[in-house]
């Protein structure tokens, strides 16, 4: 705990926390809503095209986007590391903070097989890639939804 209060007090988190720049709290978090946005639109594009509600979105030219994926993911794990930081000692003691984080880990997970079974070597049966498309959208709904509800359950006295 000694760990996490020291993170929080730190010089950059103190001022990502109190600073009332645009540039601290606001823009990390708009930074990482839309990094969320562009990653998890894109990923739910390519889960709708597998599952067949979008006939008209052929699923091959959605894999050029999948860098743009990627870089949206690593943009969110920085934005959410700092905002972390910033409230280290509620949020890291928080259950809903594991559930969140669990979530996205089964989510880049079913992402890489996605990846690697629909457009690598072996592809995966039709059904068993419409089973990770449907895993994807219940994973990524999942960690939106804790990461959301971290500001409201759990503990909320320091």
């Amino acid at each position: 705990m000694d760990f996490l209060r020291a993170l929080e007090m730190s010089g950059f988190s103190v001022w990502v926390r109190e600073s009332g720049s645009l540039w601290s709290f606001p823009g990390i978090l708009l930074v990482h809503t839309y990094g969320m946005g562009i990653m998890v639109g894109v990923i739910l594009a390519v889960d709708l095209s597998i599952l067949g509600f979008v006939p008209g979105l052929p699923l091959a030219p959605l894999q050029k986007f999948f860098p743009l994926v990627w870089i949206a993911f690593w943009l969110n794990a920085i934005t959410g590391t700092i905002l972390l930081a910033a409230d280290a000692t509620t949020k890291l003691t928080n259950a809903d903070f594991g559930v969140k984080m669990c979530f996205i880990v089964l989510a880049v997970i079913n992402q890489r097989m996605i990846q690697k079974r629909l457009f690598g070597e072996a592809p995966a049966s039709p059904a068993g890639a419409k089973t990770l498309a449907w895993m994807s959208i219940v994973c990524w709904l999942g960690a939106i939804t804790a990461g959301r509800l971290l500001a409201y359950v759990g503990t909320a006295v320091k």
